[in-house]
């Protein structure tokens, strides 16, 4: 397999799927029924092709590996430039683990339009995949877009009562930060010469440049974190979307704006970032304590898991701008901390919302009697979200907190007050849900998990306890490329302490 264009085929394997979907044929039952199995196999061969991607990554090298390109316009630097390097490795199978799950829980819960629905959630893979694997500005800005129009439709037509209106507030927040991104790409071509992702990391833009390039993209990134004040559109969308939606967008979607800071930020205007980094520790801290008090007051499971996530990607902007080994890499590992864990939690919501119809926490209650299996699960992805010790969502924290106390102690107090917070809102949330009298009538014929999703759960798990237990899997492939990272930005530093002494 060592020709094998593996990242083309993990890309743009689901785009087949969609296809192939949109060629069955015949009554409304059988045409579920096949759209949802060539989904399923779909997104289930494009996760092995991934794990080929993971097993043949070498982890002690910083370079983009599996590299692919083709020049799209003769005589321009446009390419279709395909790459992965330690960061967007993990990314990638990221999306690709989430996608087949996302698919199985489905089957319950949606019942119109399935044969649409099959073909959004494919596109979307293949879009999110894309994006991590482009190593060409225009290729990345196309897949990066191109996230927003499934989704969009995901949650415009599969979504609840507000769909529409949750719909349009998601798409035009990402679209306006997008298009100064666009702008700033545009600006980085004239001045570089080339579209070329690599190239441009190598490039030294101009202080002042930098700074303007540096606001533009951070207009689209803080809105996909997304970080405090430009987070509004979360809470509605989440609530809105269909279960596996809201995985989704948690699980990987919230990613992108992370991503972005590592590869195109910090890197690229390395200056930039040194000089509003306290721009990001200020709304990061705002994040991190004023969600997490907005989450404690909610009374719908979907919306105080959403603001819970905009406090838990504050731990990541943290993280990444801090610049220090142990934070970058905790960042990153926070993210796909984050991603399965904030996926399963909502996961938990569906389930009991698709008996009961309802995400009110205040109709639930005593769920441990007629729900065991349904309570175990839910006990530990709470856990795990509260950062207990054994479990994925400590160890990114503890090394974020631990990476951003050598360069500034009291952003890592403030930081430090989201535990003791996150853990009131996520333990108020399951001692209501789960523990208590069953008291109401239709609860108490409530049924427990059945065999799909326990299937959909049991994959979440491990990897659960497998981050928490043996955390080095994972921050090993990483460890390369965040130290030629920082090697770079730690040279980025010493030139504009040397600048900042010049001009004083």
């Amino acid at each position: 397999m060592n020709d094998w264009p593996l990242l083309s085929l993990t890309t743009f394997l689901p785009l087949l799927g969609a296809l192939f979907i949109l060629t069955i044929r015949g009554e409304a039952e059988v045409v579920t029924r096949n759209a949802r199995s060539v989904a399923l196999l779909t997104s289930a061969a494009t996760f092995i092709v991934s794990l080929f991607v993971w097993g043949k990554f070498n982890g002690a090298s910083p370079d983009f590996q599996f590299k692919e390109t083709a020049n799209w316009f003769p005589g321009t630097t446009i390419a279709y430039s395909m790459g992965v390097d330690g960061v967007s490795m993990w990314f990638v199978l990221l999306s690709t683990f989430l996608t087949p799950l996302c698919i199985l829980s489905t089957f319950g819960s949606v019942k119109v339009r399935v044969k649409e629905y099959m073909i959004s959630f494919l596109v979307l893979e293949t879009m999110m995949v894309g994006m991590f694997c482009a190593l060409d500005l225009v290729l990345f800005y196309l897949f990066f877009e191109g996230v927003l129009i499934p989704m969009f439709i995901i949650i415009g037509v599969w979504g609840g009562r507000r769909r529409v209106y949750a719909a349009f507030k998601f798409f035009l927040y990402t679209l306006l930060g997008s298009v100064l991104m666009l702008l700033a790409m545009l600006a980085m071509y004239f001045e570089a010469h080339t579209t070329d992702i690599p190239s441009l990391m190598a490039h030294s833009f101009p202080f002042a440049m930098q700074q303007w390039l540096w606001l533009a993209f951070f207009a689209s990134f803080a809105v996909k974190v997304p970080m405090w004040p430009v987070h509004t559109w979360l809470p509605d969308a989440h609530v809105e979307a269909p279960t596996a939606g809201s995985v989704i967008l948690a699980g990987v979607l919230l990613k992108m704006g992370g991503y972005g800071f590592l590869r195109f930020s910090v890197p690229m205007m390395p200056e930039a970032s040194i000089y509003f980094t306290p721009l990001v520790y200020t709304l990061s801290i705002v994040a991190v304590i004023y969600t997490s008090l907005v989450a404690l007051v909610q009374e719908d499971m979907k919306k105080l898991i959403a603001y819970s996530s905009v406090a838990h990607m504050g731990y990541v902007t943290i993280g990444i701008f801090a610049m220090t080994t142990q934070a970058v890499e905790g960042a990153i590992f926070q993210m796909l901390s984050h991603g399965i864990v904030a996926s399963a939690l909502f996961l938990c919501v569906g389930v009991v919302y698709d008996r009961m119809h309802t995400r009110e926490i205040g109709r639930y209650g005593g769920l441990a009697e007629r729900m065991p299996k349904y309570a175990a699960v839910f006990m530990l992805f709470t856990l795990a979200s509260v950062g207990l010790p054994g479990t994925s969502g400590f160890v990114g924290e503890f090394l974020v907190l631990l990476g951003v106390f050598q360069v500034n102690t009291w952003v890592s107090f403030f930081a430090a007050t989201g535990l003791v917070l996150g853990a009131s809102y996520m333990l108020y949330l399951y001692r209501r849900v789960v523990f208590g009298r069953l008291v109401r009538e239709d609860l108490k014929t409530i049924l427990d998990l059945d065999l799909r999703e326990v299937a959909v759960f049991v994959p979440l798990i491990v990897v659960v306890i497998w981050m928490g237990v043996y955390p080095s899997t994972f921050i090993e492939p990483i460890h390369a490329s965040v130290a030629k990272l920082i090697d770079n930005y730690e040279l980025a530093r010493a030139a504009h302490d040397g600048l900042s002494v010049a001009v004083r």
